[in-house]
């Protein structure tokens, strides 16, 4: 049996006392279920349903021309929120008596004045745990931090938000560390994939992934440092925005090694649609949040960029099959060459990335992000008298026997990534040898993972994501297809292992373990260029939509 630390059982106490407010929107399933997805939705009225199947955009459209009230938006949002963590688990912190008081302000000012207070009034807003919301505890996935770390203020991304007008309504679950492409940590527990209960969801904005995946919300706001925001995403069948670093507001968020700047997170949206994803950009860009955080670059959002305004008539994309150290499975695969057959079809140029230092790239970003060897890590476990979860184990065993690097070390390892991305910049710049436009090709399209959303504790190989950490490329990832496990189909047979890692990962595949998870790919674009990049992912999707077979 699970132990359950006395602080963990108060934490937990307290999310379920403000949960059963509700208790007529609680849910319970049959043991035996595995994909959980439409249980959240089933004590929805007709209405209810057709609101949180909209999508943030046309949200607050309807919400402006008073199709519907705020209160109705977030009557129908958090009626799935409890059920959702009902069945998930993906929920830390609740204020959801709060957020219906703000809802009845948001209508009250819309029917006496006729307008809206911004561009997202009334727009529920989920929020991961570690990014500060006032009066509003931020464990973090630490137990020793548990009620010790109430918000005095605002992260910058939460101000913003409400200004323009969202309602911020539930925090979500984060992994002890945060350094995880997993949700589980000693306070709430761990974060099931409401497609199929026995995978994860990702992470480390996991409880966002599988809390939008269930309509609990139409927005979400992860960070990533390594995949956090694009794995969940993936995994549980949405949109996810990682930036690059500088570009959209950072401040007000709490972790271990705040201060690093070896390898820097950024905060970003997951969402059910592309354009809440440029949404959500133009919303933090038009405010000037540069002025509010330092470390922010003075690069107002161009929407006639992210509407395709200079996009070429046919643009010239490289496809990354194999990162040279995993095979993905094939079910990736498989799409990937859907999409390559649809971009040739369409009459776009379409060459293979060679895929340039991924192992190398790994080697280095884990000791960037563990330069103490992992020592304030280790110090907050054990000040919280709690165990390391799986996947701290599996992290932390990259700086096990070492010494904290020295400053000398530092500046070198340094030189090292900026050496990194120097080759990398002239690998990009070098296709242009290649392509029939003879100009570099505009984006990367590649896997997320090498997998679909795998089983618990399992998450073995980042590169697919966290190589554009390490580059500080801006990248997004879209939903595909479902999978569907099938007796009669027959997939190719991966390659032989190169190594430990891909050995290991070929050695889980099995249709049947993925059945019904979604499958994403990843857009990867020029540093800095996010609205280029959304640009083109409206592209590709239109061109998949028209041309695929």
């Amino acid at each position: 049996m699970v132990q359950v630390n006395d602080v963990a059982a108060q934490k937990r106490d307290d999310r379920e006392a403000k949960l059963s407010v509700h208790r007529e929107w609680r849910i319970s399933i049959p043991d035996s279920a595995t994909d959980l997805s439409q249980y959240p939705l089933s004590k929805l009225t007709e209405t209810e349903r057709a609101i949180v199947q909209c999508d943030a955009t046309r949200i607050v459209e309807l919400i402006r021309k008073r199709v519907y009230t705020s209160e109705d938006v977030l009557t129908a949002f958090t009626k799935v929120a409890v059920a959702a963590q009902d069945i998930t688990n993906c929920l830390s912190e609740v204020c959801i008596e709060e957020a219906f008081i703000r809802a009845r302000e948001l209508d009250q000012y819309l029917e006496t004045t006729g307008n809206v207070v911004g561009p997202l009034h009334g727009l529920p807003v989920s929020i991961k745990d570690h990014i500060k919301i006032k009066g509003l505890d931020t464990s973090s996935g630490y137990l020793g931090w548990a009620y010790k770390t109430v918000a005095d203020s605002d992260a910058l991304v939460v101000k913003i938000l409400r200004n323009a007008g969202a309602i911020l309504y539930v925090k979500t679950q984060n992994p002890q560390t945060l350094l995880s492409l997993e949700t589980d940590n000693n306070i709430f527990g761990k974060t099931v994939n409401p497609y199929n209960r026995n995978l994860t969801p990702g992470g480390s904005s996991g409880g966002e992934g599988a809390l939008i995946a269930c309509h609990g919300s139409p927005m979400g706001v992860g960070t990533d440092i390594g995949g956090s925001i694009r794995i969940p995403a993936a995994h549980c069948g949405l949109y996810g925005l990682k930036g690059s670093v500088a570009r959209l507001p950072h401040s007000g968020l709490l972790g271990s090694h705040d201060g690093m700047d070896a390898i820097v997170g950024c905060v970003g949206p997951l969402a059910t649609s592309a354009r809440d994803i440029e949404l959500f950009c133009r919303v933090m860009l038009d405010t000037k949040p540069w002025l509010d955080e330092a470390s922010l670059l003075e690069m107002p959002w161009k929407g006639a960029v992210a509407s395709g305004h200079g996009l070429p008539e046919k643009l010239s994309i490289a496809i990354l099959f194999d990162d040279g150290v995993v095979a993905p499975h094939p079910p990736i695969t498989k799409a990937l060459n859907r999409y390559k057959d649809a971009l040739v079809r369409a009459g776009h140029d379409v060459i293979e990335w060679k895929a340039m230092d991924h192992q190398n790239g790994w080697d280095l970003i884990v000791k960037l992000y563990l330069l103490d060897a992992g020592a304030e890590y280790h110090e907050t476990i054990k000040a919280g008298d709690e165990s390391q979860v799986p996947q701290t184990e599996w992290i932390l065993k990259h700086a096990q026997g070492r010494d904290p690097y020295t400053p000398a070390k530092i500046f070198k390892l340094n030189l090292e990534r900026e050496a990194l991305r120097s080759k990398a910049l002239a690998h990009w710049n070098a296709t242009r040898q290649r392509t029939v436009s003879g100009r570099p090709v505009d984006a990367i399209l590649c896997p997320v993972a090498p997998t679909l959303a795998p089983p618990h504790n399992t998450t073995s190989w980042w590169s697919y994501t966290s190589h554009w950490n390490l580059l500080d490329l801006p990248a997004v990832v879209f939903p595909v297809d479902r999978f569907k496990a099938s007796e009669s189909a027959i997939y190719p047979s991966l390659p032989s292992p190169r190594n430990d890692v891909e050995k290991y990962i070929h050695g889980q595949w099995d249709p049947a373990t993925y059945d019904n998870t979604p499958i994403c790919l990843q857009l990867v674009g020029r540093r800095h260029n996010e609205e280029k990049l959304l640009a083109m992912l409206n592209v590709v999707e239109k061109m998949f939509r028209d041309n695929s077979l």
